[in-house]
């Protein structure tokens, strides 16, 4: 039969069993407990960066807001081409699958404007540099025309519009 002491350290040991040292516990505070923080414009273009980097759809999807519309010019027709956000999901799934690394680098902005705590207009540079295998690799250098809306000051920024004006 079991002493009290016995007890108390074989309980002790089964609650403790499952905590791990080496493992810091969430942050809740931003609502999202790990990575960038979307209640700054700074933290969209981070997961915007990550998503590309681990060609994770779930995140990029995350920051695109439901009316999101991106905007490119096809030079050759001379017209400007527009889609939303489901055709965006299905472009980026299909880039993120068919390439072997994407390296997205942000540079300076180069114009932002706040209109208010909900909307958010920035131009920034950026370099991508599209692996599709080590023989094939594309090298893009442009600006992402961006606006950036949230309900109000204490909601998450997402994209709605993103206008690319690279070289490609």
């Amino acid at each position: 039969m079991l002493d009290k002491l016995s007890i108390i350290f074989l309980f002790s040991f089964c609650s403790l069993s499952c905590l791990n040292p080496f493992a810091p516990g969430l942050d809740e505070t931003t609502g999202r407990g790990i990575g960038p923080d979307l209640m700054t414009v700074e933290g969209v273009f981070c997961i915007l960066q990550t998503a590309y980097s681990f060609k994770d759809t779930t995140q990029y999807g995350s920051v695109l807001a439901p009316d999101f519309t991106f905007i490119y010019r096809d030079y050759d027709a001379g017209v400007d081409v527009t889609w939303g956000r489901v055709q965006e999901m299905r472009s980026a799934y299909g880039l993120f699958q068919n390439v072997q690394m994407l390296l997205l680098i942000w540079n300076n902005v180069v114009t932002a404007d706040s209109s208010g705590d909900t909307v958010h207009n920035v131009v920034r540079s950026f370099n991508l540099t599209v692996t599709f295998n080590p023989s094939d690799v594309e090298r893009i250098d442009g600006y992402a025309n961006m606006q950036l809306k949230r309900a109000n000051r204490n909601a998450a920024w997402q994209v709605v519009r993103w206008r690319d004006e690279s070289n490609f």
